[in-house]
């Protein structure tokens, strides 16, 4: 038992009771690799992001399908896609993501529902924080000066970063719109689930009890609902000081969420459990977080500032 090279990572063990072996196949060994996965899933997922982000804009597109200029040159479609197209395209990335985090927290040997929105929570957060914000803007100040970007030394990358942050606000403001706006009125629409209830009902109800099932409104999804808000939360930390024309898109997202999902929760979802405030640690500590990256990054934008002055 003294020798370390007498000891294995490994166990046999047995059980006096069935009752004490499903117990225990359904407790957690282990969640590195999956925590392998996500960090694999989260810097991964960027390339497609930053390659849809470089072609959502005029100059790409016309680089890469140059048989579209005279069509993307007129004046509606040439707005179009400089408001909202490289919003949508990264909404679309996004659609799947949240299925797999909860997959992967599955997989990690959460059981309840509310342990497992937990988990997802924090992974789509991460992801949102990664991927949207730092990616939207590092990925877009790469491409944007590649060579530059590649040849300075690593002390000049906050300052990097801290130019690139206001020339984003525009995307962010289109992201809000799309994601948010869009989002709310979809929301109160439910179009999607009006759509499946008509099929379920001409294809699959035969009975009362399949027609309650295809009714059924489903719950409020805290796992979607709380990573959102705490992204539109630090892009108001970060842009109240350089680009205060975004807090109004904020505020109306804020107040049409308010309202819309008061009435969601009240009339329409059927909540299936109750986490007794078990969210409130993780969301104060992605509150904590989100004042400290907007602190970091507005002393980039200081350093940049001071850097074109002076």
């Amino acid at each position: 038992m003294n020798d370390p090279n007498c000891i294995n990572p490994a166990a046999f063990v047995s059980f006096k009771s069935r009752w004490g072996a499903a117990v225990c196949a359904q407790t957690q060994q282990s969640n590195c690799s999956l925590a392998v996965s996500l960090f694999f899933l989260t810097f991964f997922f960027m390339i497609p992001i930053a390659f849809v982000q470089s072609l959502a804009n005029i100059e790409g597109i016309e680089k890469v399908f140059p048989f579209f200029q005279p069509l993307i040159e007129t004046g509606f479609v040439k707005s179009i896609i400089q408001g909202f197209l490289p919003g949508i395209a990264l909404k679309i990335f996004l659609i799947v993501l949240p299925y797999i985090l909860m997959t992967m927290s599955q997989i990690e040997g959460f059981t309840s529902l509310s342990s497992l929105e937990r988990r997802s929570a924090g992974k789509y957060y991460l992801f949102i924080l990664v991927n949207v914000f730092l990616g939207s803007i590092i990925t877009g100040t790469a491409f944007q000066q590649l060579e530059a970007f590649l040849n300075q030394p690593p002390t000049e990358i906050p300052k990097t970063i801290g130019v690139s942050i206001p020339m984003k606000a525009t995307f962010f403001i289109s992201y809000i719109m799309v994601d948010g706006w869009a989002g709310i009125a979809a929301e109160i629409l439910r179009l999607v689930p009006l759509v499946l209830f008509h099929l379920k009902n001409f294809f699959l109800v035969k009975t009362a009890q399949d027609r309650d099932e295809a009714m059924d409104p489903g719950y409020f999804k805290l796992a979607l609902s709380e990573p959102r808000i705490q992204f539109y939360f630090l892009l108001g930390l970060v842009y109240a000081v350089v680009t205060p024309i975004l807090i109004p898109f904020i505020i109306v997202f804020f107040v049409f969420s308010y309202l819309v999902f008061r009435h969601q929760v009240i009339n329409v979802y059927v909540q299936i459990y109750e986490s007794g405030a078990a969210f409130w640690p993780d969301v104060h500590r992605r509150l904590i977080a989100n004042l400290i990256i907007s602190q970091l990054l507005l002393i980039d934008i200081a350093k940049a500032v001071l850097n074109l002055h002076f």
